[in-house]
């Protein structure tokens, strides 16, 4: 069919993939970082000019990189807002990323719709700092003018898919990205425009949701732009994960999410139902502490960086002669802990060593995404294999305990650009449909990523062991927490 496109604007950078439309082979990439001003104190901006996002889309697609590209997809960072007026100018700077100001605004809304059993019958979640309906209530609240000039509501790839058209009065966005605003049901598939008003105070204009195969649009020059999607969607429509699999992401947090073929709802508010870019369902269940909790340990035990801390903990044995951490150093979101500590348990002068603490972190972050996977499990979510994601995900005590506590294979895709890949993807998928070769049910079957796969083997019944003495601890210290 011919080359296609890929575009991931993340929180900091643009990438962008040129892909066979075929075969999903990259052909060239272009890569340009976000001209953000970082906030006093550093970290990254709440507030962000979405023409910072345009700009960097520019120098990342520079010297030629799409010549003789038929078709490009857009994904971007997700729980986003860009509010515009009735024109289609920006209101204010995008609202972007996990904005702790809207943290008194997330608990109003939970009150102000009944509670939190309502919000995941209504959309399946429950209203957290990050989302795009907390985001409204915050704006409400905190810019009542701003709030009441609003018009129409975008997120990032909605915003940037409309911006290549050359801002249509059509606006679309897809399943994916619009699962994740909190004001549209995985369940129904339709908005909950009331849930809108709740928040900002007033009706907007949303955009309308169209099918994973679908095409936004055409550009003058015949660039077929596809629907779009969120980061989440895309990277998991990139790696090719489908039912049976999940992707655990060490990130500072971490996030567990399979493909699943209903919507879930859970009144404990631990499950996110997301859609993905297929047409299937993708819940996601996230805990606060993954990689910080390795960092957390690192500095304690002086280890000079984490692959120093996974040396150190490869020393010991499984089980930590006895040490268990429940890593709940942030204050947990699974199990719903916000405001408690973390615990380090079975302490004896024979376990007292570096190496033995330096495993307990391993083995401690590791149990509490296995605590996330069994949510899931719990709600009939089949898991046959793990995809490990993340820098962290290549440190040899990660990949040796991995297996055993998860109690699954566990594949370790090699480092690459799986949410532009996804993005290409989908819009290798919109161009095949729009000729006529490919059925918008089915998308295109490209080449896997190239992977580590490793197996729980004989380790699995002493994984196991390990993770029912963490399981023990976490009953005994926080009884009943993760049962929803």
């Amino acid at each position: 069919m011919g080359i296609v496109a890929g575009l991931d604007s993340s929180p900091d950078f643009t990438r962008i993939v040129v892909c066979d439309s075929d075969t999903g082979a990259v052909l060239r990439q272009g890569y340009a970082p976000h001209p953000l001003e970082s906030p006093e104190g550093g970290g990254r901006p709440a507030d962000v000019d979405p023409q910072a996002w345009l700009l960097s889309l520019g120098e990342a697609a520079g010297g030629g990189l799409l010549e003789g590209v038929q078709a490009i997809g857009v994904s971007a960072q997700a729980n986003s807002v860009v509010p515009l007026d009735a024109q289609g100018n920006t209101v204010r700077p995008a609202l972007v990323g996990g904005d702790r100001r809207s943290q008194v605004a997330a608990a109003d809304l939970i009150d102000a719709l009944g509670g939190r059993e309502a919000w995941a019958q209504a959309v399946g979640s429950v209203p957290q700092t990050a989302q795009p309906v907390t985001k409204l209530r915050w704006l409400a609240r905190a810019e009542p003018e701003a709030a009441a000039r609003t018009a129409v509501l975008l997120q990032a790839h909605d915003w940037l898919v409309w911006q290549l058209l050359g801002r249509p009065a059509r606006r679309t966005t897809d399943r994916g990205g619009a699962s994740g605003t909190g004001y549209w049901s995985a369940a129904t598939g339709g908005y909950r425009p009331d849930l809108v008003e709740l928040a900002l105070g007033h009706q907007v204009m949303l955009p309308e949701v169209i099918g994973p195969a679908e095409a936004a649009g055409t550009t003058p020059e015949g660039l077929l732009i596809s629907a779009g999607t969120g980061e989440t969607q895309a990277a998991a429509f990139g790696l090719g994960i489908g039912l049976g699999d999940a992707v655990v992401s060490l990130g500072a947090s971490g996030s567990v999410m399979a493909v699943h073929n209903e919507p879930l709802v859970d009144q404990s508010g631990m499950i996110t139902a997301l859609a993905d870019a297929t047409g299937m369902h993708l819940p996601v269940v996230t805990t606060l502490n993954a990689v910080r909790t390795l960092r957390g340990a690192a500095e304690l035990l002086g280890a000079a960086d984490l692959d120093g801390l996974s040396e150190l903990a490869m020393k010991s044995t499984p089980g930590s002669h006895g040490l268990v951490l429940l890593p709940y150093l942030e204050g947990e979101r699974t199990p719903n802990l916000p405001h408690t500590a973390g615990t380090l348990a079975g302490l004896r002068r024979e376990s007292m060593r570096p190496e033995h603490l330096a495993r307990a972190a391993f083995e401690g972050m590791l149990c509490g995404l296995a605590d996330a996977l069994d949510v899931l499990r719990g709600r009939g979510v089949d898991v046959r294999r793990v995809f490990l994601l993340g820098a962290a995900a290549e440190l040899p005590a990660v990949q040796a305990a991995a297996p055993a506590l998860f109690g699954t294979q566990v594949v370790v895709p090699q480092p690459a650009d799986y949410a532009a890949i996804g993005s290409a993807r989908q819009a290798a998928w919109a161009l095949g449909v729009s000729q006529g070769v490919l059925d918008p049910r089915t998308p295109p079957v490209w080449q896997g990523a190239v992977a580590q796969v490793l197996e729980p083997g004989e380790e699995l019944a002493v994984g196991q062991a390990v993770r029912q003495q963490f399981v023990a601890v976490r009953e005994q210290t926080h009884p009943g927490a993760l049962r929803g």
